[in-house]
C-alpha cells in the first residue's frame, strides 16, 4: 500500500510541476481548453453581476447560471494545465466537474418551474437521472477498454439522458413550464429543451472519439477529439443555458417595473 501511494504522490508530483505550460495556439485542443476557462469566467462574472439588475425572485436562478459556469472555469483551467503538462484527457477532473455541474442545470428546470407548482420531488428525479448519466458515462469512459464496454456503459448512460429529455420535451417539467401562464418561462424552457436535445448531443461525439469508439473506428478520429467535443459542447451548454435563464430573468423584471 505505501509503494502505491508513493507512487501516486511521485506522479501527481510530476504533474504539478509541469503545470502553468504557456498556451501552444497551434495546438487546437489545449487551446479550446484555454478559450473554455475564459468564456466561463467572463460569463460568471457576468451572471453574477446582473444579479442586482433582477427581481427577488430569479437572483436564485442567475446564481445557479453563475455557479455552473464558476466551477466550470476553475475545472478549466486545471484541465488545460494537466493536458499540457501529460498531453492526456483530463477524464477524472472532467467529470468531477460535470457531476457538480449538470446537476446545477437540472437545478435550473426546476427554480424555472417552481412558481408553477413544481415539487422537489422533480428535482431529486432530475438530479438522479443525471448522476445516473454521468457515472454510467465515467466507467465507460475510464475504468474498461474495448468497444463492447465502451458501448455498454454508453447505452446506459443514455438512459438517463433520455429521462431528462423527456421530462423537458414532453414530461413534467414541460407540463409545469406550459402551465405557468408566463410567456417568457414558457419559451426560456423550451430553449432549454433544445439545449439538451442538440447541445447536450454534441457530448457523446466526443465520447465515441475514444479508444474503440465507433467514430474512432469509423472514421479514424483519434482520441485527441474527445477533449475537442467536449470543450466545445461544454462552453455552448454551460454558457448557453445561463443566457437563456438571464434572459428569462430580465425580461420579467423589466415587465413588473414597467
Amino acid at each position: 500500500m505505501s509503494g502505491t501511494l508513493e507512487a501516486i504522490s511521485a506522479q501527481v508530483g510530476d504533474i504539478a510541476s509541469n503545470l502553468n505550460h504557456a498556451v501552444d495556439p497551434t495546438n487546437y485542443v489545449s487551446f479550446t481548453f484555454f478559450i473554455g476557462y475564459m468564456a466561463m469566467l467572463a460569463a460568471s462574472v457576468f451572471f453574477f453581476f446582473e444579479r442586482s439588475r433582477v427581481a427577488d425572485k430569479w437572483k436564485m436562478s442567475l446564481l445557479v447560471s453563475g455557479l455552473i459556469t464558476m466551477i466550470a472555469a476553475f475545472h478549466y483551467y486545471y484541465m488545460r494545465d494537466y493536458h499540457l503538462a501529460t498531453g492526456q484527457s483530463p477524464t477524472f477532473f472532467r467529470y468531477v466537474d460535470w457531476i457538480l455541474t449538470v446537476p446545477l442545470m437540472c437545478v435550473e428546470f426546476y427554480l424555472l418551474t417552481k412558481l408553477a407548482g413544481a415539487k422537489k420531488s422533480l428535482l431529486w428525479k432530475l438530479i438522479a437521472a443525471s448522476t445516473w448519466m454521468l457515472v454510467a458515462g465515467y466507467i465507460g469512459e475510464a475504468l474498461g477498454s474495448g468497444t463492447s464496454h465502451s458501448v455498454t456503459w454508453g447505452v446506459i448512460s443514455t438512459l438517463g439522458y433520455l429521462y431528462i429529455l423527456h421530462s423537458v420535451w414532453l414530461g413534467e417539467v414541460a407540463q409545469l413550464a406550459q402551465s405557468s401562464g408566463v410567456e417568457s418561462v414558457k419559451k426560456g424552457v423550451r430553449a432549454l429543451a433544445w439545449f439538451v436535445l442538440v447541445g447536450w448531443a454534441i457530448y457523446p461525439i466526443g465520447y465515441m472519439c475514444m479508444e474503440g469508439g465507433w467514430l474512432n473506428l469509423a472514421l479514424n478520429w483519434g482520441p485527441e477529439n474527445v477533449d475537442l467535443w467536449y470543450n466545445i459542447a461544454d462552453a455552448i451548454n454551460k454558457i448557453g443555458f445561463g443566457l437563456v435563464v438571464y434572459n428569462i430573468a430580465y425580461t420579467e423584471t423589466q415587465k413588473e417595473l414597467a
